[in-house]
């Protein structure tokens, strides 16, 4: 089987073992599509200054041979595991981010790791796992550590809006792929909690009910998925401790990212920017409009 025809999924790789972890998982995710496999390793241009002037194609020959060694050792790790994934390799000349997204321009799914919990709360994500996945125009997977559970486990999405359907839908093909449940969280936290109103029991059934009926609409494409099973959970507590919670017993957690809202908003978004850096399993962020 070539895969070529059904799809890609691209995943970066260097010499880290959380980024075994990341191709691993990315080569059982095209598994389950039916699609082929781009291992990409990004040689910047720091490398001149590690390994000599460069040649006429812009990488020294030690350049090469170091990029060629990662890539050959991940296709043998990807072939040993999957043998039916066709499998690409490519050395990019770019920063490691800006590779990923160029190398993805018609892929289905890009895949990144980044290494585990410890240390200063923002080093754990790593710049090119939070470039990638606040600006790819499509789905990045972030694969967290030296381990990860199966997907199987279950699938959390957060819903923040009506505008999260593509988040939604991508779980729920991420939960038949995988033959797993998934459960759609939206929080919320009653204005009379904040001191903007009074406390009224009206007053909170009403934003209560409001909530509902986000919910529900960003769910409405769980007809179409007759075969996944969906709770749904309207929690009163912040949208990134809840999600950060139940991902403790999930294998995937999925969010929408939403359009940088004022000047100086997160490229990520608070929510997505704080899962990023400490959900207990692999994160899908995917774009939404």
């Amino acid at each position: 089987m070539t895969g070529a025809e059904h799809g890609v999924v691209v995943v970066g790789v260097d010499d880290g073992s959380y980024s075994w972890v990341a191709a691993d998982w990315a080569a059982a995710e095209a598994a389950r599509r039916g699609c082929s496999l781009k291992i990409v390793h990004a040689v910047g241009r720091e490398a001149d200054a590690a390994y000599g002037e460069p040649l006429e194609l812009g990488l020294t020959e030690r350049a090469r041979e170091a990029a060629a060694g990662v890539l050959d050792d991940a296709r043998a790790r990807v072939t040993a595991g999957h043998p039916d994934v066709h499998v690409e390799t490519e050395a990019a000349r770019e920063d490691p981010a800006g590779a990923l997204m160029s190398a993805a321009k018609d892929a289905d799914l890009i895949v990144v790791g980044t290494r585990g919990r410890g240390g200063f709360a923002e080093l754990l994500l790593g710049s090119v796992s939070r470039k990638v996945a606040a600006h790819a125009d499509r789905p990045v997977v972030v694969v967290r550590g030296d381990t990860v559970k199966p997907v199987g486990n279950g699938i959390v999405a957060g819903v923040r809006d009506e505008r999260d359907e593509a988040a939604v839908r991508f779980a729920l093909v991420e939960a038949e792929l995988h033959r797993a449940d998934v459960r759609l969280v939206h929080s919320w936290t009653p204005l009379a909690h904040t001191g903007l109103v009074t406390s009224q029991v009206s007053h909170v059934e009403q934003e209560r009910n409001a909530h509902t009926q986000l919910l529900n609409h960003a769910a409405r494409s769980v007809i179409e998925h007759p075969t996944v099973h969906v709770d749904t959970e309207l929690t009163v507590d912040s949208a990134a401790g809840a999600l950060v919670k139940v991902s403790d017993g999930a294998g995937l957690v999925v969010l929408p990212r939403h359009p940088v809202e004022g000047r100086f908003g997160l490229p990520l978004g608070t929510v997505v920017h704080a899962v990023l850096h400490h959900a207990r399993c692999p994160v899908a962020v995917v774009p939404v409009n």
